[in-house]
């Protein structure tokens, strides 16, 4: 069998509205994500067992990748008796809040799902990919959507916002160090409930988001992160480089996720290196910089 070879984009939160703390530990929230045209590569071929390598000495490929989670969840949901070599080319980096470890087990779960003769509906992959990460049922909807709960909720993006964001121009940077998701989570708990959106405040940024799509407004009044409270708190360069990229270039940037990778979003006119070479004197050689386009 010819070997399955599957793209696993990276993600932004445009909006990532935090509400409160689940009696399950998780955080309920709203969120506004796409995908990026920045991705990891998967290839999968059938084997013996499930096995994982990768081009990066830095990703480990025991069972705590989200690959071999996703394919342990998959066995588990389907009773498939197969197995699958994954060579995983790695591109998002990590630590980043771009979800790149959620979007490598969601490809996973595809290709198994694939290889094994599609047991699972899409609504049933994507209960499965529930289980794997809060992150990864988003990665099976193939466009921008808005999540709810602990993320495995997914709708959507309405048409007309959706093309609004098609193809959009963005920088995605991070700097030499990553946040932990679970340290943001919790020190958002910390706070509480300074912290938190009341839902109803939480629905309307994300409708109020959707409104500006449509309408081709300018989104910088419109993205929003909880997380950039306790993540700023602590790693003072991210907000002072934002600041500098808004004044001095007047795109609409944030922090996506957990961090520690933020975004800015071009408009026609905005070159994007001289954004790379803002970026590169802030934040060194360390840093990682790249231009890309949501999907």
């Amino acid at each position: 069998m010819t070997p399955l070879e599957l793209s696993c984009p990276a993600k932004l939160n445009l909006c990532l509205a935090v509400t409160g703390r689940r009696a399950d530990g998780f955080h309920e929230l709203v969120s506004v994500a796409a995908p990026l045209a920045l991705a990891d590569t998967l290839r999968v071929e059938p084997a013996g067992e499930f096995r994982l390598a990768c081009d990066d000495p830095a990703v480990p490929v025991d069972d705590s990748n989200l690959v071999l989670r996703a394919a342990a969840e998959f066995r588990r949901a389907t009773g498939w008796t197969g197995g699958a070599r994954f060579q995983l080319a790695k591109r998002v980096p990590m630590g980043a809040g771009l979800g790149g470890g959620s979007s490598d087990g969601a490809a996973a779960l595809r290709a198994l799902n694939a290889l094994a003769g599609h047991p699972l509906t899409p609504a049933e992959l994507a209960g499965v990919a529930a289980r794997v990460g809060s992150d990864c049922p988003l990665f099976l909807a193939g466009g921008p959507v808005v999540m709810r709960g602990r993320g495995e909720r997914i709708e959507p993006l309405p048409p007309e916002a959706a093309r609004r964001l098609f193809g959009r121009r963005v920088v995605v940077f991070k700097p030499g160090f990553g946040i932990a998701t679970p340290w943001a989570y919790q020190r958002l708990a910390a706070e509480a409930p300074a912290g938190y959106l009341p839902p109803a405040e939480a629905e309307e940024r994300v409708a109020g988001l959707v409104r500006a799509l449509e309408r081709d407004e300018d989104l910088g009044a419109r993205l929003f992160n909880s997380l950039e409270r306790p993540a700023f708190a602590k790693f003072v360069a991210l907000p002072v480089l934002l600041g500098q990229l808004r004044q001095r270039f007047g795109v609409a940037a944030r922090m996506s996720g957990s961090g520690s990778a933020c975004f800015a979003l071009l408009s026609d006119g905005v070159p994007a290196a001289a954004i790379t070479a803002t970026v590169r004197a802030a934040w060194g050689p360390s840093a990682f910089v790249a231009e890309t386009n949501l999907l």
